[in-house]
Order: structure tokens, then C-alpha cells, then sequence
């Protein structure tokens, strides 16, 4: 049952933790510890992307890793009848239950986008207490009103001191922006520009060479350099092999795709990444739960997600056969062995509707089911190659080296 199995135990699984003593399984157990906290305050997926190649209808049943929240909420707009959000990460369990318990019990949007959208100002503590308090389950609750050591301002303070400085995510950017000054870049002037083409200039000029230091070459061929961005050691080899074992080749294509691939007016992973916020304009660019226009639709279809704090293969096994719509992975494949890649599809097919849809992304470019996924079960789907690549062209996130769409034949 669920319950048998600890926290820490579900993430050292996931991170491919075994009992013996070497520098991979350190590095591992590291990522686990690491992994219980705060590490995605936003998503770094694009929901947009997401929608379009799941095609979600009135009456689908998505099951999805939960991750910061901003996907399952955004994914409201297409009014499916239900989201199973399902996050092995306690901290992202009680995020998304914040936003679902802000989305429903905030009177306006004005209120959820000041304490998601702004995420910096005091009077979301007292909005905190007044609407959503004693909505929260709860562990919710008592882990959102935590004080260390007893004394010292509660959790909940993160939202009136940028919200999105904070986690794994949020201070591995913050380390990134004092790299550069170091170097006398400062990544916010990217933020000035008026245009793709100044956009693309300011990249080669002032973030390019940095790409050529010896130090930063050097960290980044450490596995740790990236625990900030989520990503464990299984993972990173993965990106290293798309980059023929440099790293910073990867992460210096990865980041010019991000400055140079869509204009700052479209795209808020860009403004996340180099101004550690949304635009301060509310009219910029905002991921779809955060747009005034979407707020009424968010507010009455919240109730429609479940947020489970247990992993997608221990879910599906508690599941009846044809009985999921939709399915979204993440980049959750690049963890898993073999053995926990066929039990998670295996998983999927059983419970997979006629027409059913899974999407998942990648480090490397290409899928990585070919294989590794046992050919009986992988012969029930149809990969949708063309339509992998032109929704990888279109994700604005850009740090990923492949998104891939599988439908059931």
C-alpha cells in the first residue's frame, strides 16, 4: 500500500539508489535528500506545448506528474473532467494544493495573481490567512505555516519575498546571475531587448563567451552543477551524450534556443530565467492559469484535480483497466532503469482508453522507449515522430532536447 513506503524511500527508488557504496550512489542519495524540498516554484514545461498534443476533450481523465502546479492548473482551460496529480515530492504536493485552494477561495484574479503572479509582497501572508487557511488540508497547512526551529516567519513568508527565488530552481538561477556578474554580465539586460534580432545579439556578445571560461567549463562537467535545475546524475548523463560529453556545449544550446528562439513579448520562461519573475507588466507573457481571461474557468474546474503525494507506476497499479485519457510524464523517463520503464508502460497500456495520449520529454533528442521498452508492449502505441518535432521547435522552455507524443493504435 501506499502508506508502507517513506518519502525518502520513493525518491531514492526513483533516482535509481541502490545500496552499495559508490561516488554514483553518494550523488544519488544526495539528489534524494535534495529532492524532499522546494525545487520547481514554476514548472519548466511548456503547458501550452502540452495542450496541443494532448488534444484534451471534455470527459478525459489526465493523470500527470505535478510538479510546480502551473501544468495541471493550466490544463483546466481545456475542461477535462479530471487531473490526477501525482508528485513523489511532499513540497510539490503542497504547492499545488495552495494553488487549487487559491484558484477556488480568492473573490478575484487580482488576489491569485498577486500572490503567484507578484509573489512579493506582504499582503499575500494576510491573504493567506484570511481566504485560504483553513481550506488547506492538513499536512498542507502545517507545512506551509512551519516555523524553523519553532520561532522565525512561516513558510508561507516565501510569497512575500519573491516566491520564485527560492527552491533548488530558484538558486540555482540566483547563482547563475552572480557567475555572470563575476564575469561582468548581467543576464537582465537581455530583458532590454526589442527584438528577436537584438535578442540575438545580446547572446552572442555578452552570454556566449562565457561559455569559453575555464571555471564554468569546469563546473559544469561536475553531475552536481545541475542538482539546482532537478536534474539527478541518470539524467545528466543523459544530457552530456547529447552534447558528446561536454556539458556546457549542451546547456550553451540549450540556453541560445531559450534567448533567441522566441520574442520576450511570448515567453515567460525567459523573463523566469533572466529576471527571476514574470514580467512585471501583468499583461506579459504569463503561463495560461495566471491569465486574467482564464481565472473564472480555473476557479470552477478546481475540484476537478486530485493531488497525490505517491509515484505514477504505484497509482496506475490501483487502477482499472481502460480507465485513463491522458497521461504526462515529464521528463520523469530519464531517471528510470529498464525494469521501472516496462512496469510504468505496462502500467499505462493496461489502463490506457482506445485513442489514449502520453507525452513525455527528454534530455537527449531522441525517445528513449525504443529498445529499452519491451517490443509487446511498445507495438500498442504510435509514436507521432513529425508531430514530436515540430511540438519540440514550439516549446518555449527550451531546455529539453526532445518532446514526444505516443498515441495507443
Amino acid at each position: 500500500m501506499p502508506g508502507e513506503i517513506s518519502v525518502s524511500e520513493r525518491l531514492r527508488n526513483a533516482v535509481g539508489y541502490r545500496r552499495s557504496f559508490t561516488s554514483t550512489n553518494l550523488m544519488n542519495a544526495v539528489f534524494a535528500s535534495l529532492f524532499k524540498g522546494l525545487v520547481y516554484p514554476q514548472i519548466w514545461e511548456d503547458p501550452e506545448v502540452d495542450m496541443a498534443a494532448l488534444a484534451i476533450a471534455p470527459g478525459h481523465h489526465i493523470v500527470a506528474i505535478a510538479s510546480g502546479g502551473c501544468n495541471v492548473l493550466s490544463y483546466l482551460t481545456a475542461n477535462p473532467a479530471r487531473i490526477t496529480a501525482l508528485d513523489l515530492n511532499p513540497t510539490h504536493v503542497a504547492l499545488n494544493k495552495l494553488k487549487i485552494a487559491a484558484a477556488t477561495n480568492f473573490p478575484t484574479w487580482n488576489e491569485f495573481y498577486r500572490f503567484f503572479g507578484v509573489a512579493n509582497e506582504k499582503a499575500n501572508i494576510a491573504a493567506y490567512d484570511r481566504w485560504l487557511a483553513e481550506h488547506l488540508d492538513e499536512k498542507s497547512r502545517a507545512y506551509w505555516e512551519h516555523r524553523r526551529l519553532g520561532i522565525g516567519a512561516r513558510r508561507i513568508g516565501v510569497f512575500a519575498r519573491n516566491f520564485y527565488r527560492h527552491g533548488l530552481l530558484g538558486r540555482c538561477i540566483g547563482l547563475g546571475h552572480l557567475v555572470a556578474k563575476a564575469y561582468g554580465v548581467n543576464p537582465r539586460d537581455l530583458l532590454r531587448a526589442r527584438s528577436l534580432q537584438e535578442q540575438k545579439a545580446y547572446f552572442a556578445t555578452s552570454l556566449a563567451p562565457l561559455f569559453d571560461r575555464r571555471l564554468i567549463r569546469w563546473a559544469l562537467a561536475r553531475q552536481f552543477s545541475l542538482f539546482g535545475l532537478g536534474i539527478p546524475p541518470a539524467q545528466y548523463d543523459a544530457l552530456a551524450g547529447a552534447g558528446n560529453g561536454s556539458m556546457a556545449a549542451v546547456i550553451y544550446e540549450r540556453l541560445e534556443r531559450l534567448c533567441c528562439n522566441f520574442s520576450l513579448d511570448d515567453n515567460y520562461f525567459t523573463w523566469q530565467a533572466f529576471d527571476r519573475g514574470y514580467s512585471r507588466n501583468e499583461e506579459g507573457p504569463l503561463p495560461p492559469y495566471l491569465r486574467r481571461d482564464n481565472f473564472e474557468t480555473i476557479k470552477s474546474h478546481a475540484d476537478r484535480v486530485d493531488v497525490l503525494n505517491r509515484s505514477f507506476t504505484e497509482y496506475l497499479e490501483a487502477q482499472a483497466d481502460a480507465s485513463c485519457d491522458r497521461y504526462v510524464l515529464l521528463d520523469a523517463q530519464d531517471w528510470m532503469d529498464d525494469r521501472q520503464l516496462n512496469s510504468l508502460w505496462r502500467g499505462i497500456t493496461r489502463t490506457a482508453k482506445p485513442g489514449a495520449r502520453v507525452i513525455f520529454r527528454t534530455a537527449a533528442k531522441p525517445s528513449l522507449l525504443p529498445g529499452r521498452v519491451a517490443p509487446e508492449i511498445l507495438e500498442h502505441w504510435d509514436y507521432r515522430e513529425a508531430e514530436s518535432l515540430a511540438f519540440t521547435a514550439r516549446d518555449r522552455s527550451a531546455i529539453y532536447g526532445g518532446f514526444h507524443l505516443y498515441v495507443l493504435q
